[in-house]
């Protein structure tokens, strides 16, 4: 079997995500036969360093030793039990885990499948709260800029353009308020300054913000000051709005610390996280809330009241497992601490872009950190000519329109982020 067969039976039968099928006559795909640390091997024996970590979920690399040998295990115990009515070991000691990890107050753990699912599970939630308590309040608030999710509630508080425009008539009701525009503390201030006159606009309509902390993934890596969740949560707490901290990309030390709310020193009234939570291998998100939110449907049972919402693979017993061997790999191995050292490292390999003609800015978030080109029309499709070099020389980028980014899994080492970062540079400076 080589690529070109392997490509061939795929594009015979699967229609691929975020995909236009079309650029597949023109654009090889490339099949995967292997994954080991950062690297990805395809059929003919072509590594390709992974630094997206294949879309933010593989923090530490591909078949890693640990959790490979968490799953195996569990797979002799337990594969799925339903989680109405039953439990397992495997998400009691998870949720036990979450709960001290997570800021101080989120108490009760509501899992879900993706990130998208788990976004619905808050939106519901916080909407149906405030109707427990005898409030109407149909109303969600998001910041300009922002990405949650593709299912209808998800992309409701979205507000990425080429996402959301064609779907228009299908969303739920939401708004948006101004994002702060760049990292520093007078653009959170009056980012913040516009999310109290919103809020004043509609005291009695809104039940929930919902805010990616830090850093708005799909919305071009655009990252702002902590301070400005410092404030929405104080503003929420003073208009009885809940606030919502998407961390499905932040979470699990992306950003520098375990979870970015702990940046602002803020408890949000949900977290929702997926991504890294199992390193990777299979697919689980939770939504951590309070008891406060969880008291509001604990009654006698009346159907109106309790929270309706399932999901077949809800707490599944394999994908808890790897989640459980990626938090010990967290608490053995000093993994944010030495993220920030990387982090380090790779801020002084970016210093190059700076001066280049057609880089408008350089930003990093901890392992997040980004370069935003400009001089290009859409049309050129820039992006895709920076991907399509990669491939070519090893390294899987894949940049959001004009924006290149890197996310690599953990385990990176400095020769390796040479590799990917100089790559990068090579495709801009001769593309």
């Amino acid at each position: 079997m080589n690529n070109e067969m392997m490509a061939n039976r795929d594009l015979d039968v699967i229609w691929h995500p975020c995909t236009q099928m079309k650029d597949h006559e023109f654009l090889p795909m490339i099949p995967i036969k292997k994954g080991k640390g950062v690297y990805l091997e395809d059929f003919e024996g072509n590594n390709y360093i992974d630094a997206i970590s294949s879309w933010w979920v593989n923090i530490f690399g591909h078949s890693n030793t640990y959790i490979n040998d968490a799953v195996k295990k569990q797979l002799d115990t337990l594969e799925h039990v339903i989680l109405a009515g039953f439990t397992h070991e495997q998400v009691v000691r998870l949720s036990e885990r979450l709960v001290s990890l997570t800021p101080e107050g989120l108490t009760r753990c509501f899992y879900a499948d993706n990130g998208s699912s788990a976004v619905e599970v808050t939106l519901k939630m916080s909407y149906h709260f405030h109707k427990n308590q005898g409030r109407e309040r149909p109303l969600f608030v998001s910041l300009s800029n922002s990405y949650h999710g593709e299912t209808i509630g998800a992309l409701s508080v979205g507000d990425v353009e080429l996402y959301k425009e064609t779907y228009e008539p299908l969303l739920i009701r939401s708004i948006q308020t101004p994002v702060p525009k760049d990292q520093s503390e007078t653009a959170a201030l009056e980012a913040a300054e516009a999310l109290e006159e919103c809020f004043k606009t509609h005291p009695d309509e809104i039940a929930a913000l919902i805010v990616e902390p830090l850093i708005q993934g799909a919305g071009s890596m655009h990252m702002y000051h902590p301070l400005f969740l410092t404030k929405a949560r104080e503003l929420c707490t003073a208009y009885g709005i809940h606030l919502i901290a998407d961390e499905v990309m932040a979470g699990f030390g992306r950003t520098g610390t375990m979870f970015a709310c702990e940046q602002a020193g803020i408890t949000p009234d949900y977290i929702v996280l997926s991504k890294g939570l199992t390193g990777g291998y299979l697919p689980l998100s939770v939504v951590l809330t309070t008891d406060e939110v969880y008291s509001a449907f604990y009654c006698d049972y009346k159907l109106q009241k309790a929270f309706l919402h399932s999901h077949s693979y809800t707490g599944n017993a394999l994908a808890c497992a790897a989640a459980n061997a990626t938090l010990d790999l967290f608490e053995s191995e000093n993994i944010i601490e030495r993220n920030r050292e990387t982090s380090k490292y790779i801020a002084s390999k970016l210093e190059k872009f700076r001066g280049l003609a057609n880089v408008k800015e350089v930003r990093q978030c901890g392992m997040v950190a980004a370069i935003e080109l400009e001089g290009y029309d859409a049309s050129e499709r820039i992006g895709l000519k920076v991907y399509e070099y990669g491939l070519k020389h090893g390294v899987l980028l894949r940049p959001l329109g004009h924006i290149v980014y890197f996310m690599p899994p953990y385990i990176i080492t400095k020769e390796e982020i040479d590799v990917m970062i100089d790559t990068a540079y090579a495709a801009i400076t001769q593309i």
